[in-house]
């Protein structure tokens, strides 16, 4: 089994756990972390932006991936939210096994 966790930013913490919610619900996450107090700048439609943001810290299996894609195409209110996949390339046995437990049916 491989595992990765998926990365994306939003503005607002009812946002964040619409998300989260939405994910886990599905069974396409195990968990879903928000970090708050996220400073972001960017360059958006010509012009440099700051923004606080929340860091989406979604952990799933990578047969879940295009799930969680396709899911936050869908709710995320940005117009082209950060979605962003790193592998998991270690981790605790009976972590790893939960996350497994937690996503496939």
């Amino acid at each position: 089994m491989e595992y990765v966790l998926i990365l994306s930013t939003v503005s607002k913490i009812e946002d964040a756990q619409t998300i989260a919610n939405h994910l886990v619900s599905n069974r396409m996450a195990a968990c879903v972390n928000f970090i708050p107090n996220l400073e972001s700048v960017y360059k958006w439609k010509n012009q440099v932006c700051k923004e606080n943001e929340f860091l989406l810290m979604i952990k799933t299996t990578a047969n879940k991936e295009t799930n969680v894609y396709d899911s936050l195409s869908e709710i995320h209110p940005y117009d082209t939210p950060e979605i962003i996949t790193l592998p998991i390339q270690n981790g605790s046995k009976d972590y790893l096994d939960w996350i497994s437990e937690s996503v496939e049916s």
